[in-house]
Formats: C-alpha cells, structure tokens, sequence
C-alpha cells in the first residue's frame, strides 16, 4: 500500500501546538511566534512543527527574512519539563535536528529574546544567524538542575561560540546570564533597552537584510554554517568556491554597476 507523503507531512503542521505563523508578504517577514501564555513553553510536538515551518519559510517566495520571537513580551522559559518523562526515550537522541532548522533555511533567521531565553528556547536561538535581547533577558541551559544535560545542540554551540570555560560555567552551575554579558560572550549579537527599542531593531535588521543581495546572504549564511567545525584550508576552498560562483551571477554584476553609478542596487537574484 503506498503512502501519502504529502498528507504525513502537512500532518505535522495540524493543530499547531503552542506556535502560531504568520508571513508579512509586505515587508517581506515570516514570523513564527512562541505562543503559550504565560512563559511560552516549547512542547515536544512543537519541536517538529517548529522544523516544518522553517522549511516552509526556506521555500516562500514572499519570505526574504524569518523572525523568532515569543507572544506577550516572553519569549520562552524553555522545555515542557513535566511531559518529559512521558516520551519514549528512542528518538530523544536527535532532538537536536528539528532545532537546527533556523541553521539549515536558506534564509536569514533573527530571534528575537525577551525576559527569558531558556533550554530548548536558548538551543533554538543558537542556531539562529543573528540574536537580538533586550537588557532584562536571562539566558540559561539549567538542565543540571534537573538531573539532565542539554539535549538539543546546547552544550556544543555554546562551547563553540562562547568556549569551553564559559560553557562549564554556565551548564554545570545552572547559572543564569545577563544579556550584557552574553553579549560579551558572543552569544547575543545586540542588546536593546525595552520591548520597544527591540520593535525598532527588528525593523532596522530586516531593512538592512532585504535590502541585500538574497543571494549572496544564502551563500554566505552556507559558508558560514558549513566552513566553521572544518580546518581553515578546508574553509578557504569552500569560500573561494562560493565566490567564484557568485561571479557570473546577475547580483554582483548589479552590484558593481549600481557602485560605479554610484545608485543603490537592485539585487534580483534568488
């Protein structure tokens, strides 16, 4: 009996669990929202559904921009901890996969953190491409607390960016760190007041981003993304490889037109 794929997969998308989506073709912004009152909770089902959604985003013509960020001024407390021990432990292993998804869209992924940016919360922000808090955000991975480690990418993207004394500091002490001071660390791109200067720093991102070349983000988020656990003669390959290609396309001819004309460019590559 054969199967329909198609049914399976949009099966993942019914009865968004805790999540809401939305696309402002406009502006050119997919938005996912962390929506379960009151510190927006990540399920477990929400996990996949998160995936899903950033694969759909990765393929929308009117999306140029994806943005995370949770309703009601929270952006998440972190994991569903009590439902947990209802899970079937096969599988558990690749948690880490569906959480990844901001890594693997095409596009530029910005999330957004306020007051919280907890467990699977922080993994989500991690493997996004640029993350914004405002001055009040707390940023934990305190599974130790609870007899755990982090399960979705945590412990080795923070070891990664932020290194491995830090990483200690943070997990194995269940500390809560600052904004400012995940900042410092590399794990916050820009730290903003309020809930409001964050509005406006989301609009001057994705202003600045869909204003680029969509073309040359894709490739160098791929650059970034694929080039970073390899040695440096490896990354030097990869990047001359993608920029040899970047050559004959039509952005960058745009590009040194629009400069030598000295106009802004109209990029239209995709």
């Amino acid at each position: 009996m054969s199967k329909d794929y198609a049914e399976m997969r949009a099966s993942v998308l019914k009865d968004l669990d805790g999540l809401r989506y939305e696309v402002d073709a406009d502006r050119k912004i997919g938005w996912l929202w962390l929506d379960r009152p009151p510190l927006n909770v990540v399920s477990y089902r929400g996990r996949s559904q998160i995936a899903a959604i950033m694969e759909c985003f990765g393929q929308d013509p009117d999306v140029r921009v994806v943005v995370i960020r949770g309703k009601n001024g929270v952006y998440t407390s972190g994991g569903d901890v009590k439902a947990f021990p209802e899970i079937e432990r096969d599988g558990m292993s690749h948690l880490a996969w569906n959480i990844a998804a901001p890594e693997r869209c095409p596009k530029p992924v910005i999330c957004a953190m306020e007051k919280y940016a907890m467990g699977v919360g922080l993994e989500l922000a991690m493997a996004c491409d640029i993350r914004l808090a405002t001055r009040d955000t707390v940023l934990a991975l305190p599974e130790v607390t609870l007899g755990q480690i982090p399960g979705s990418g945590g412990s080795q993207r923070v070891a990664r960016i932020a290194g491995l004394t830090r990483a200690a500091d943070m997990m194995m002490l269940g500390r809560r760190i600052p904004a400012p001071e995940a900042h410092a660390w590399g794990l916050v791109t820009r730290v903003v007041e309020d809930s409001a200067a964050l509005d406006r720093m989301i609009d001057e991102v994705v202003g600045t981003l869909t204003s680029m070349s969509a073309l040359a983000l894709k490739t160098v988020k791929r650059v970034l993304n694929t080039a970073y656990d390899t040695s440096l003669n490896v990354g030097f390959e990869v990047e001359g490889h993608a920029y040899e290609k970047l050559r004959e396309g039509p952005d960058y001819k745009e590009g040194i037109a629009a400069f030598s004309e000295k106009r802004k460019p109209k990029f239209t590559g995709s």
